[in-house]
Formats: structure tokens, C-alpha cells, sequence
């Protein structure tokens, strides 16, 4: 899907966030990017969505165009939600912002609601939502417009592991049904371990590739009583112990 070839940012502060990148995201793939704090995976993120450029490098997209409008999707930590809109009218948005009318829109509105386990909140509002019911809403209103690529800027991370595991399985299966190549921040060794078909572990700054390990789980099953998700588990955790300072 996408190359990125020598790529380099820097901020006006002088601040090296991401040094020599070169890196291929192939399209279906889910990649998560691991490392510590400041180590350039949401400026990443943001380079990916067009929200940035490098300062050096490129990125080259399968038949030279970056992705348009609507054909990617963004989540953040934060489900961002507009806290006067019902939540089908959050997940309709972007197709608003497109100059799509809601009326045309509800029936696939609500089918994805109701597949992110929200049937019957189409119409209730955020404040009335629990945690996990409003990351449910921003990852639908990621997905409303079928992107090509969804990125995710560690969405599950300030939810309790209950609802942080529902709704990984929940991402699991979605990214299964519709072919979307995701790049997944997180902190979490297990998160990503669990969840990537390619982990890329990046150094402390200025942010580097450090190692890129491919993940070994079968497709099905319970992935987390899998012996080899432990061994996973073993390996991105010597690999991130290596690249860490002392």
C-alpha cells in the first residue's frame, strides 16, 4: 500500500521525532507500532494521514496518490465525539462533511452501530455512553466510509482490560470482514502483540525501526491461550529490552 523511503521529522524545536524511516505497509496488513513515549508513533500516524510532511524522505503510494477523502480512517485515544450529536449522528459525519444527507445514510448508520454492539443507542448521547460505548462510536464513524486504511492512535488505552479485550476482539473480526490495512499505536506488548500481523518495535528518540517481527498466531482460536502468543509475547519484550536505554 504504502512505502516509506529515508523518512525524516523534525520539529522547529529542534526535536528529531522520526530518523531514516524505511518501512512497507502492504495493503490488509495490521501493523502495530510499539515503542516508549516520544518515540515518533503518532507523528507517524499523522504522516500517514496526510496531517504532516516529512522533512526529508517521501512516503510512495501504490499508484503514486496518497489515499483521498474518506478512504482513511482515524481513531484516537480520545473517542472525540461531538457531545450535542446523538451517536448515529457522530458516526455519520464524515459522510456529512462529504455533502451526504443522514436520511440516505441511517440504514447503514445503524447496521454498524448495531455490529459494534450499540443497537438501541443510535440516538442517546455521549455523555450518556460509557467509555467503551464511545470508542465503539468512534470506531464506527472510522468505518462509515469503508477507508482503505484505518489508523489508530492507541484507542483502547484508558479503558479497564474488560472492555479493552471486547473491544479488541471486536477490532479483530471488523478488520477481518472488510480488508482495511490497519497501523495500530499502542504501549502494550500484549495489545500488540495480540492483535498485529506485523509488530514494528521503534527505538527511544529520534524514533527509528528498530526490529520487525512478524506474528505467528493462526487465524481463529483463542489467540490469548495460544502458546505461541506467549512466545510473542517473550520475543517483542527481548527485542524492546535491547533497544532501550540502561
Amino acid at each position: 500500500m504504502v512505502r516509506l523511503e529515508q523518512v525524516t521529522r523534525q520539529f522547529g524545536t529542534g526535536i528529531v521525532a522520526l530518523a531514516g524511516i524505511d518501512a512497507e505497509i502492504g495493503r490488509g496488513e495490521f501493523v502495530a507500532l510499539l515503542g516508549p513515549s516520544g518515540c515518533g508513533k503518532s507523528t507517524l500516524l499523522r504522516l500517514l494521514a496526510g496531517l504532516d510532511a516529512p522533512d526529508a524522505g517521501r512516503l510512495a503510494w501504490d499508484g503514486g496518490a496518497a489515499p483521498g477523502a474518506g478512504e482513511i480512517g482515524f481513531v484516537f485515544q480520545d473517542a472525540t465525539l461531538l457531545p450535542w450529536a446523538s451517536a448515529a449522528r457522530n458516526v455519520h459525519l464524515p459522510l456529512r462533511l462529504a455533502g451526504q444527507h443522514f436520511e440516505e445514510d441511517a440504514a447503514s448508520v445503524h447496521a454498524l452501530l448495531a455490529r459494534l454492539g450499540l443497537a438501541g443507542f443510535e440516538d442517546a448521547k455521549p455523555a450518556a455512553l460509557s467509555g467503551g460505548m464511545r470508542m465503539r462510536v468512534a470506531i464506527a464513524r472510522a468505518l462509515v466510509s469503508r477507508p482503505r486504511l484505518l489508523l489508530m492512535d492507541e484507542p483502547f488505552a484508558a479503558l479497564d482490560e474488560f472492555t479493552r479485550n471486547r473491544l479488541q476482539d471486536d477490532l479483530l473480526a471488523l478488520w477481518r470482514e472488510t480488508g482495511s490495512t490497519i497501523v495500530f499505536v499502542t504501549h502494550s506488548i500484549y495489545e500488540a502483540a495480540y492483535l498485529a500481523t506485523r509488530i514494528v518495535v521503534m527505538t527511544p528518540r529520534p524514533g527509528r525501526i528498530a526490529a520487525e517481527i512478524a506474528s505467528p498466531l493462526a487465524e481463529g482460536g483463542d489467540r490469548r491461550t495460544d502458546p505461541a502468543y506467549a512466545a510473542l509475547v517473550r520475543e517483542v519484550t527481548e527485542t524492546l529490552r535491547a533497544v532501550m536505554p540502561a
